[in-house]
């Protein structure tokens, strides 16, 4: 029988059956890094992401994929799980929003999927094309959260967080990371539940804008 272990079921389970109504938001811990992906005609079509997820996120998820029992989880016994969190990632937006002159733009299904072993954490990687590239003139932006906390996404550290892949000369790279939780923060959306990343202030998004001459 086929194990779905998809993020929504995965999330689903932690929401529901896995953690006590005490527990508080977010219930899933991402330190991720993005790479926005230009064309030879200087346009953008897409965002390679790269997340790493907690470890305890990372021992549900990876519950029985070790099938030679070997006590190692190779890229081949993770790719099932990861196609299974890349066909899922449209219920969440992919949680990316990639704007060009203000407009949000539309993705296409995520591509190349691949998920492996960090140490204790599992980390995935992945390709988000754009339906239609755009042109970088007039700034493009890139978000990168879940509104709802559910999912709390950091990015790493320094100007690798988000990188630019093939970009024109000239183009540079502005980055606001995510404010960390701290503990009253936590108690916030533990009282209140899954809210809006609007409702309590944009120090809490990840965001990136792309300048080109």
């Amino acid at each position: 029988m086929t194990r779905h272990l998809g993020l929504i079921s995965a999330l689903a389970a932690l929401n529901f059956g896995l953690s006590s109504p005490a527990l508080a938001h977010p219930h899933v811990w991402v330190t991720a890094k993005a790479e926005i992906v230009f064309a030879a005609d200087g346009r953008v079509t897409g965002v390679r992401h790269h997340w790493t997820f907690d470890e305890a996120y990372t021992a549900y998820v990876t519950q029985g994929l070790d099938k030679n029992g070997d006590g190692k989880l190779t890229p081949e016994e993770l790719q099932e799980l990861a196609s299974e969190n890349a066909a899922s990632l449209n219920e969440f937006d992919y949680f990316t929003v990639l704007k060009a002159r203000g407009k949000p733009q539309t993705f296409d299904v995520p591509r190349e999927a691949r998920m492996a072993m960090e140490k204790s954490q599992v980390s995935m990687s992945f390709l988000l094309p754009l339906k239609a590239p755009v042109a970088p003139s007039g700034a493009v932006s890139v978000e990168i959260e879940d509104p709802t906390f559910f999912v709390y996404f950091s990015l790493t550290e320094g100007q690798a967080a988000i990188s630019l892949a093939n970009a024109p000369q000239g183009c540079v790279t502005s980055i606001a990371k995510a404010k960390p939780l701290d503990s009253t923060m936590q108690q916030i959306l533990q009282d209140e539940g899954a809210i809006q990343r609007q409702d309590i202030g944009i120090e809490y998004a990840n965001r990136a804008i792309i300048a080109c001459p």
